[in-house]
């Protein structure tokens, strides 16, 4: 699937304005400013399609990203104080009614900014998701405001938090094993290719930040399965 051909397609402020589920979608989900949209333009190798903005819940629609296959979904940041309760309820009252209609939903990506302790917001839509039954995984952000120890700090106390959330877990890389790769569903599923792939990406994010690779870093581990074959 390409994802460098994703156009926005239209933004939703009712349940009644929702696109049908005609098509797998891959929501991303998480509190305001904590870099949905950043994540949306990155994946889409675009810098102003998902607008980004200083300013927490300048997001206040259900956003959508048109792929061939598949759509991107941003829904509206929580947990922003300066929103009046109204206006709280209209954005509650929306993502409910995304999830309630039957959509085709491949994965909700959850994002947690890795500086801080999950907020009560953030484990209440973990809790949602685990007792829904969605698909999942936990992504954490601002990582590049952490040095080396900080994040190996901040991910030990993350993994404290989601202890109690069954299928969520950290696994340094270098307790990758070859049917942990293949699971991922990633090139040819071998674990040289894992291996491979993932030094060289964790290689050139850590190098701007002076900061060196290390196997014994914990990753959040994520497994994908088919969902929709031409």
């Amino acid at each position: 699937m390409r994802f460098d051909n994703g156009v926005f397609e239209l933004a939703a402020g009712r349940s009644g304005q929702l696109p049908a589920g005609d098509l797998p979608e891959i929501v991303f989900s998480g509190k305001s400013n904590v870099g949905k949209s950043s994540l949306i333009n990155k994946l889409l190798n675009r810098k102003n399609l998902a607008r980004v903005s200083a300013t927490p819940g300048k997001t206040a629609t259900i956003n959508f990203y048109r792929l061939d296959q598949a759509r991107l979904v941003d829904l509206p940041g929580y947990g922003y104080a300066k929103v009046s309760l109204a206006e709280k309820k209209r954005w509650a009252e929306l993502v409910e009614g995304y999830f309630q209609q039957e959509r085709n939903l491949a994965l909700v990506v959850q994002l947690v900014d890795m500086r801080h302790p999950p907020t009560k917001d953030d484990l209440h839509m973990i809790e949602f998701l685990c007792d829904g039954g969605f698909p999942f995984l936990v992504a954490l952000t601002k990582s590049d405001k952490l040095n080396q120890t900080e994040r190996r700090q901040r991910l030990a106390a993350l993994e404290e938090a989601f202890s109690d959330y069954e299928g969520l877990r950290l696994i340094p890389f270098c307790q990758v094993d070859a049917a942990l790769a293949a699971r991922e569903g990633e090139g040819d599923l071998s674990l040289a290719y894992w291996q491979r792939v993932h030094r060289d990406f964790f290689e050139k994010e850590l190098a701007p930040y002076g900061e060196r690779f290390d196997e014994g870093m914990e990753l959040i581990f994520e497994e994908f399965e088919l969902v929709y074959e031409r």
